[in-house]
């Protein structure tokens, strides 16, 4: 049954983040995640006090930003929490009604509408706060035929796309205490609803756990699961992130492919770090999950976790932190007709994030 959306939301349009140096971020991931570099904005566009690079491949558009001057606003976010994901842009009917039912529902403006115009037409835009410094920024661009917005210039500069597709959810990581005060500013605010709710007993192991709760819009397309630390022997790994991060924010981004072993196989060629979970846990995992169609040792050979729901299954793996801090990190989900996030891998995942900790001397 579905309820009424009281906050129409089209899809999540880009996921912006803030960096030391956004030329190298954007090199980074066109040449291991196989990124099109599309658009630009910096001093050759007019653009004095930042520049910044738009990436895309299929429907997933990544934005990195970073600081041309000292003693730009975003110059002290950055230090204090790395290179961050600042901005999980939603594409609205009506910027100027989302705008102002988000503030009479209890949300704190960061800023008001306002236009973007150039040759090729308008983009109409705000902001509103969540956790942490993270935004959610309301756009429109039904009046503008550019490529992303006014002010970028578009680049072509192709990646080797690697069958990414979109973002398939964004999950916030925040203090003690502030999971279900989050929850319910989704709740009143946007018109979210709670699809799926994890306490200590679902998400642990000996030493750590936390809970977490799954949001999602009226119309099911945009999900954000909302992680707090739970009391546990050891230091778990949301207390880790607070620590590092300084604060509440985006733990990972999920993006969706519909071929993980193409997609994995690709990223490993090319570097990038995955967790890994023990060869036992491919043992058993008929016995839990059933027949699926992957071959299991080449699942097992990847390091892809498999779990199962009432609607379908589906397959997922985790990157090690993508930046220096023990941060942001990525999830790549395949999924086939499950719903839902992973819960039978809860346990394996965490025991691995655990050997992590514990190379890095922080559990």
């Amino acid at each position: 049954m579905t309820h009424e959306d009281t906050f129409p939301i089209r899809k999540v349009d880009h996921v912006r983040h803030y960096v030391n140096n956004a030329r190298q971020a954007a090199f980074f991931y066109q040449h291991t995640f196989g990124f099109h570099i599309t658009g630009y904005y910096g001093l050759e566009t007019g653009s004095k006090d930042e520049c910044g690079y738009v990436l895309e491949q299929n429907d997933l558009k990544l934005v990195f930003s970073a600081p041309l001057r000292p003693g730009h606003p975003m110059a002290g976010l950055i230090a204090q929490h790395g290179d961050f994901v600042q901005d999980i842009c939603f594409e609205v009917d009506d910027v100027d009604w989302a705008y102002k039912a988000a503030l009479e529902r209890g949300a704190q403006g960061s800023r008001a509408p306002f236009d973007l115009s150039d040759e090729n037409g308008t983009v109409r835009m705000a902001s509103i706060k969540i956790y942490g410094d993270v935004v959610h920024t309301l756009m429109n661009r039904d009046n503008f035929k550019g490529h992303f917005l006014p002010g970028f210039r578009e680049m072509n500069e192709p990646g080797d796309p690697i069958g990414l597709i979109e973002i398939d959810h964004c999950v916030g990581n925040v203090e003690l205490g502030q999971m279900n005060v989050w929850v319910k500013w989704y709740e009143d605010v946007l018109g979210f609803k709670n699809l799926i709710s994890f306490d200590d007993n679902d998400i642990s192991t000996e030493f750590t756990s936390l809970m977490s709760k799954v949001m999602a819009s009226g119309n099911g397309r945009v999900k954000f699961p909302i992680n707090e630390p739970a009391p546990g022997k050891k230091k778990s790994q949301i207390d880790e992130y607070l620590e590092f991060f300084g604060g509440a924010g985006v733990q990972h981004v999920a993006m969706r492919t519909d071929d993980i072993i193409h997609t994995v196989s690709r990223l490993q060629a090319r570097g990038i770090k995955f967790l890994s979970v023990p060869r036992s846990y491919y043992d058993i995992l008929t016995d839990r999950v059933g027949e699926i169609d992957e071959d299991i040792n080449v699942l097992a050979e990847l390091g892809i976790l498999v779990d199962r729901d009432d609607e379908g299954y589906l397959l997922q793996i985790f990157t090690k932190p993508i930046t220096d801090r023990p941060t942001l990190f990525y999830e790549i989900i395949h999924r086939k007709g499950a719903k839902s996030f992973g819960k039978g891998n809860f346990k394996a995942l965490f025991e691995s994030i655990e050997r992590e900790q514990e190379l890095r001397g922080t559990l």
